[in-house]
């Protein structure tokens, strides 16, 4: 029975130490990112707000500004946005 529970114990260790170890890295990660927009780095999606790395390889350049997106879904999101914005309908006033 005391096996059973110096066993118990110890794997309960382990997994409390792989569970705090990867709490530590979110942690860091989500430091790292917050330096990366303090610097500069990274920039918002002007779609979704996910924070990506400035020099990524989905964007859009309109007039000066360059936009840069997560994946091709915001990408084409923003797309239709500007679209519906410049395109604007006919008026019929020739009747």
């Amino acid at each position: 029975m005391l096996k059973f529970i110096v066993i118990g114990a110890a794997l309960f260790l382990i997994y409390k130490l792989f569970i705090g170890d990867k709490k530590k890295r979110e942690m860091n990660k989500e430091k790292d990112v917050e330096a990366k927009v303090a610097s500069g780095e990274m920039v918002k999606d002007p779609i979704c707000g996910t924070y990506v790395e400035k020099d990524g390889s989905i964007r859009v350049r309109e007039g000066e500004d360059v936009h840069v997106f997560c994946s091709y879904e915001c990408r084409d999101k923003y797309l239709k946005q500007i679209e519906a914005v410049t395109v604007e309908p006919d008026s019929d006033d020739d009747a």
